[in-house]
């Protein structure tokens, strides 16, 4: 993975079906679209989950548990 890139390969998500792209990192990155077209998955599902999957990552196998 890039360093500066959080890249989605494959994401399917309500609206999203086979959705593959790369969003910059440490910039505000405004995402558009028709009505419908997924926009909140991509958002709040989608890139909430794998940063909480990153996160948990770095805890200890200890702290995971609870």
């Amino acid at each position: 993975m890039a360093k500066g890139l959080i890249k989605i390969s494959g994401a399917r998500e309500h609206n999203l079906k086979n959705l593959s792209l790369e969003i910059p990192r440490d910039q505000l990155v405004v995402i558009t679209g028709p009505s419908g077209s997924g926009k909140s998955s991509l958002a709040f599902d989608t890139l909430f989950a794998e940063g909480q999957r990153k996160y948990v990552e770095t805890l200890s196998s200890y702290a995971r548990q609870f």
